[in-house]
C-alpha cells in the first residue's frame, strides 16, 4: 500500500526502493506516530470531519497496532516504505476503511515533523536523568576523598597544587552547563507543527492549539512552510551532544592518563577494561578510549546534518529524511557512554598517596612569588625574581626548598628565614580560599552547591 501511488503506471525500481525506504531506521518513531495520530484522531473528530464512533475504531486500532510493536511481533510489508505507512496500513488492516480518513488534512511532511519531536521530548528527558546521574557520581567521588591533593596542570606541566575533589568536580560543572543547554533545547523542541498539512496549513480547521496541547507541546508552530522545513530541533540537539560529548572526551583523556603505570593516579576497575590478546599483563581502559574515539563521530553527525541542510530550497525536501539516522545514532550513542562514564566514576580507585607523592616543590614558585607581594613587592618583579632563584636552584641541583638563604638574599634581601614556611603543600591548597578556589572549605562548600543542583 502506497500512500501516494495513484498517480504512478509503473513500478519503483528495486534499488530505488532501497535508496527511498526509511522503514530500516524510522521505524524506532512508531510510539511517536501512534500519539500524533491518536491526537490527530480527536482533532479530526472535533471538526466533525469524522463521528464519535469512527475515532473510536481509529484510536482502538491504534492502541493495537502500538501493542504490537511492543511486544515484538509487529510485522513490516514489503510497501511500508516508513514507519507512517506501515502504522497506516496495519490500521487498515485492523479497522477497515475508517483508516482512510486518518490521513484527512494530513502530511508525512507535518506527521514527520511532529513525530521527530514527540520522540526528542522523550529522549531529552532519559538524557537528562542520566546526565543527572553522573553528576551525582561525580559529587560522590568528590566528597569521598575532599582531602586528597594532587598536581594541578596546564600544557600538561604541574603547575599548582589542587585538591583532586577540585579537579574532577570542574566536570560537575561542564556537565551542569550541559544540562541547562538540554533543557533549551527541549524548551525550542516543544512547538508542534502537526495542522501544517505538506507546506501550506490545513483546511478543515482543525484545533491547532488542543492538537498541541493534547500531545503535550507547549506552542504550536506560527508558520506552515516553516514547520515542515525546520530542523533546529534535530541540529540544537546534536550541537549540544557534540558540546557534551567534547566534554565527556576531555574526562575519558585525563583517566586514561592518570590510569597509566607512569601516573598511577586512579585505577579503572575491570568492569570498564579489557585486556590484551598478546600481552598477559595488560589492563586497557577502552570503556574511556570509545568515549574518546566516538567523539569524532559525534561531532561528524552534526557537521554532515548542517551541510545537508545549508542549500536546501524553502519548505520539505527529502534530504531532510537524512536527519534521522545521525540523531538516532547520537542519542544511542549519548545515552550509553553517561551510563558507562557513570559507572566508571563510581568504581574508581584513588591512589591518593601517589597523588601527593608526586607533587614537586617547583610548584610552589607561584606562593614564593605570592610571599614577596605579601612583603610589598610588585607582583611583575616577584614574577621575575622568582624566575631567578627558580634558576639559581637548578644550577645548585637543589630543590627551592633546600637553597640556602643566603642565595634568597642575593637574589632580595627582602626574603627572610619565613621564606621556608612557603613550601607546604598543604598551605598553598588551603590559602586558594576564595569562592571556587581549590581550598577545602571552598571546595565543600562547591560539593554543597552541586549537591543542591542535582536535587533540582
Amino acid at each position: 500500500m502506497k500512500l501516494w501511488g495513484g498517480r504512478f503506471a509503473g513500478k519503483t525500481d528495486a534499488l530505488m526502493r532501497r535508496f527511498n525506504d526509511s522503514i530500516g531506521f524510522d521505524r524506532r518513531l512508531y510510539g511517536a506516530d501512534i500519539a500524533g495520530s491518536i491526537a490527530y484522531a480527536g482533532a479530526l473528530a472535533a471538526a466533525g470531519l469524522i463521528s464519535e464512533e469512527e475515532r473510536a475504531v481509529l484510536v482502538e486500532g491504534l492502541e493495537k497496532v502500538r501493542a504490537e510493536f511492543e511486544v515484538g511481533v509487529f510485522e513490516t510489508a514489503p510497501d511500508d516504505e516508513d514507519i507512517h505507512t506501515a502504522v497506516e496500513r496495519r490500521l487498515g488492516e485492523l479497522a477497515g476503511d475508517v483508516a482512510g480518513k486518518l490521513h484527512t488534512g494530513r502530511s508525512r511532511n507535518d506527521q514527520v515533523a511532529t513525530d521527530l519531536r514527540i520522540y526528542l521530548l522523550e529522549e531529552i528527558g532519559a538524557l537528562r536523568d542520566a546526565l543527572v546521574d553522573l553528576q551525582r557520581g561525580i559529587v560522590e567521588l568528590a566528597e569521598a576523598h575532599l582531602g586528597v591533593m594532587m598536581p594541578g596542570y596546564t600544557h600538561l606541566q604541574q603547575a599548582q597544587p589542587v585538591l583532586f575533589s577540585h579537579w574532577v568536580l570542574s566536570f560537575f560543572w561542564k556537565l551542569e552547563r550541559d544540562r541547562h543547554r538540554l533543557d533549551d533545547v527541549a524548551e525550542r523542541t516543544g512547538v508542534c507543527p502537526l495542522g501544517a498539512g505538506a507546506l501550506a496549513g490545513n483546511p478543515f480547521g482543525i484545533d491547532r492549539e488542543a492538537l498541541g496541547a493534547a500531545l503535550g507541546f507547549d506552542a504550536i508552530s506560527e508558520n506552515s512552510i516553516d514547520a515542515v522545513n525546520d530542523r533546529d530541533p534535530v541540529v540544537e540537539f546534536l550541537c549540544w551532544a557534540a558540546l557534551t560529548q567534547v566534554h565527556l572526551s576531555n574526562l575519558a583523556e585525563d583517566l586514561i592518563l592518570w590510569s597509566s603505570r607512569e601516573f598511577r593516579f586512579v585505577e579503572i576497575d575491570e568492569a570498564y577494561a579489557t585486556g590484551s590478546s598478546l600481552m598477559p599483563q595488560k589492563k586497557n581502559p577502552d570503556a574511556l578510549e570509545l568515549v574518546r574515539g566516538k567523539t569524532g563521530r559525534v561531532i561528524g553527525h552534526l557537521s554532515g546534518l548542517l551541510t545537508t541542510m545549508k542549500g536546501l530550497p524553502t519548505s520539505y525536501n527529502k534530504d531532510l529524511q537524512e536527519d534521522k539516522e545521525p540523531l538516532f545514532d547520537t542519542i544511542d550513542t549519548l545515552k550509553m557512554e553517561l551510563a558507562i562514564v557513570g559507572g566508571v566514576i563510581r568504581t574508581l580507585s584513588v591512589n591518593a598517596h601517589r597523588m601527593e607523592e608526586v607533587l614537586e616543590e617547583g610548584i610552589l614558585a607561584t606562593d614564593l612569588a605570592d610571599y614577596l607581594v605579601r612583603k610589598g613587592v610588585p607582583f611583575r618583579q616577584s614574577h621575575r625574581l622568582v624566575g631567578l632563584i627558580v634558576r639559581r636552584a637548578e644550577e645548585l641541583g637543589v630543590s627551592l626548598k633546600e637553597l640556602d638563604i643566603g642565595a634568597y638574599r642575593a637574589i632580595h634581601p627582602i626574603f627572610d628565614e619565613d621564606v621556608y614556611e612557603v613550601f607546604d603543600f598543604s598551605r598553598s591548597v588551603e590559602a586558594r580560599a576564595v569562592y571556587g578556589g581549590t581550598a577545602s572549605a571552598a571546595v565543600a562548600v562547591q560539593i554543597g552547591t552541586a549537591r543542591q543542583r542535582v536535587r533540582s
